[in-house]
């Protein structure tokens, strides 16, 4: 093979697998960039390739690699990284076309393992370009002595006629339900809220400026104060560290005013956890979930790829008036020893036999009263008695120290109470006309259960900061450089910018990486399709691409049927008519040359002209000749017999 052929396939690989550097171990990067640089060395110095055995010690050696790295030669990062590691060691024993295209070949599946890590609109073009690059290598083999703009002129024609080909295959291909190819899909997963809550966990997670889920509602919407968005509730308290504790049986939660009933759809993306976000409080939802005892919304599986279903909350509930005895002394429980100073500050609460909103009302005006500070870098809290700790010496804390703080007291003073986290708040996209709710806007409150109300929301940060609740994370904040660079209020252009870019993205989820099976039956019943099933979609398709493959071959074999003559054919021709109409017809096996000189036989006085007619009609048509082509078709016009020589 060509030099040139060579560097071209190391290019493409190069840019097929460069992406992968962001998700693989830096050993197996490291090693597929030295059997690429390898291998350009060997070429331009011209030394011979490495021997087979030591191909194969080197192949034993890598599988055994993997092996011990990820203990399996399957799934999705490992069978990526041997797929990749085998492609760029595929290039020690490069000699022909035929192995050039089966690097060319696994390139295009590499392609696709790309989107076992990210669908988005950058990697989707990316992936695009790298596409026409490996045609544009294709091409290069089987035809090298084309130049490169006319490669990459023909890769990209072929790229557009087999666009519809693809839009056909998408709209009409049977959708099967579940992640991509049956794989995992936690390589679409983002971190994002956990089932436990210590110090500094939430404010860790506002450091991420990623979404969470996306919300368009129907009707009305909410202010912002409502936006909370109900996910894991904690119950146990070992002195640091709040969980969930084991789950009961599902109850719904008794609802006695739903005048303020909202619907919105959630756009939800992976979290690897399986419970879903709603507004407190959740009646209805579209998907197969569970409303536990405590108001979570919990499916079966994990959400491992990015979700969508519609919800309709109650903004305005008694929820659980008459709970069960086991739950409220759950509530209240404590562990043994920890945190004396805050049980004495709860107990001098009790004093006089005050009602328990009364001594909510207390932690709140202590909170507020006594230079508590909101920071999202608050000092580390290493003592058992953390509560006591930021309660009484250190009095800066993020919204978890508030929530957990808050807890204790409640609890410490006999009132059932329990954290719970999720996210608050959230963006408008005017351009969208939606939310966006990052990870940036998580949060955690509290609940407290009191007799005649139900379990109620407090949110002891809107004591502290209430301009978190009411505006956001960065106008509750003194010193906001530790945010996310679009959380600090950026200049106009940039966060138009910026959400004119999440709208696009939003559509490319919704209506691409989306289409799932009910909205493809959704739109064939739009189109006019009625009783929509996977054969009759199947039979369609066939239908469709059976039609596109036959226009393209009609036109692909257009010049076989239709006959285009050139205007020295046309004039000569309608001399030729004009001849025969003399009673001089040319016969069509003969040649322009002789049948002059059959005219020049019978008519001597034309030989000269017929003869000079025919030696220039012979010039044109086949000894490219174009020049002189106007005068042709002047003189065959001008030539006339004359009524005398007429029969």
């Amino acid at each position: 093979m060509k030099k040139t052929q060579i560097y071209s396939l190391l290019l493409m690989i190069l840019m097929v697998v460069a992406p992968h550097a962001l998700h693989l171990p830096l050993t197996i990067t490291s090693l597929c960039l030295m059997f690429l640089l390898w291998r350009a060395y060997l070429t331009y110095t011209a030394n011979a390739l490495p021997k087979r055995w030591l191909l194969f010690l080197i192949t034993f050696a890598i599988a055994a690699g993997i092996l011990s790295s990820f203990h399996t030669l399957f799934g999705r990062e490992a069978g990526v990284a041997l797929l990749i590691l085998l492609t760029t060691l595929k290039f020690m024993e490069l000699h022909t076309v035929r192995d050039a295209t089966v690097l060319i070949y696994l390139a295009c599946f590499i392609i696709i393992t790309n989107f076992f890590y990210s669908q988005s609109i950058p990697v989707a073009l990316y992936m695009l370009a790298t596409l026409l690059v490996i045609i544009t290598v294709w091409i290069q083999l089987s035809a090298p002595t084309i130049a490169l703009k006319a490669r990459c002129t023909m890769a990209a024609t072929l790229l557009l006629q087999a666009l519809p080909l693809t839009l056909l295959l998408f709209v009409l291909f049977p959708r099967v339900q579940g992640p991509l190819w049956g794989m995992p899909q936690d390589a679409f997963a983002s971190s994002g809220l956990d089932d436990k809550m210590t110090p500094g966990s939430l404010s860790r997670l506002i450091l991420s400026d990623e979404v969470a889920f996306r919300v368009s509602y129907a009707n009305q919407v909410p202010r912002r104060e409502q936006m909370y968005w109900r996910g894991p509730v904690l119950w146990n308290f070992d002195g640091r560290t709040w969980t969930p504790g084991r789950t009961a049986n599902s109850i719904a939660p008794q609802f006695t005013e739903t005048k303020q009933a909202v619907a919105y759809t959630v756009t939800l993306e992976p979290h690897n956890k399986n419970w879903l976000f709603a507004l407190e409080m959740p009646e209805w939802i579209s998907v197969p979930a569970a409303l536990t005892y405590d108001f979570q919304v919990i499916q079966k599986d994990a959400v491992t790829m990015r979700s969508r279903y519609e919800v309709r909350s109650v903004l305005q509930y008694h929820a659980n008036l008459q709970e069960a005895q086991r739950q409220l002394r759950r509530g209240v429980q404590l562990p043994p020893g920890l945190n004396p100073e805050s049980l004495k500050l709860a107990n001098s609460w009790l004093a006089g036999n005050p009602k328990d909103i009364d001594i909510v009302r207390y932690a709140l005006e202590y909170f507020n009263k006594q230079n508590f500070q909101y920071t999202l870098e608050p000092p580390p809290l290493p003592g058992i008695h953390g509560v006591d700790d930021f309660l009484f010496t250190t009095r800066q804390g993020f919204c978890e120290h508030y929530a957990s703080a808050f807890v204790f007291l409640m609890r410490a003073a006999h009132i059932p109470a329990r954290v719970v986290t999720g996210y608050q708040g959230g963006e408008y996209n005017q351009t969208g006309n939606y939310y966006i709710v990052r990870q940036s806007d998580a949060h955690a409150w509290a609940e407290v259960w009191l007799t005649g109300q139900g379990w109620v929301r407090i949110d002891p940060t809107a004591a502290i900061a209430p301009g978190r609740v009411q505006r956001g994370l960065s106008a509750s904040v003194k010193n906001n450089d530790v945010l996310p660079f679009m959380s600090r209020n950026p200049p106009e252009w940039l966060h138009a910018l910026r959400l004119n870019w999440d709208s696009l993205a939003n559509q490319w989820n919704q209506w691409v990486l989306g289409y799932n099976s009910e909205r493809q039956y959704a739109f064939m019943s739009w189109l006019g399709m009625e009783s929509v099933s996977w054969q009759k979609m199947a039979l369609d398709m066939i239908a469709g691409l059976t039609l596109l493959v036959g226009i393209f071959a009609l036109y692909m074999l257009r010049h076989f049927y239709v006959h285009r003559p050139d205007r020295v054919q046309v004039a000569w021709e309608k001399l030729c008519k004009r001849m025969a109409k003399a009673g001089l017809s040319r016969a069509a096996h003969e040649g322009a040359g002789t049948f002059a000189a059959r005219i020049a036989t019978v008519h001597p006085e034309l030989a000269e002209p017929i003869q000079n007619l025919a030696a220039r009609y012979n010039a044109l048509r086949y000894a490219g000749q174009a020049k002189d082509a106007q005068e042709f078709i002047r003189l065959c016009a001008k030539f006339r017999l004359s009524r005398q020589n007429r029969r």
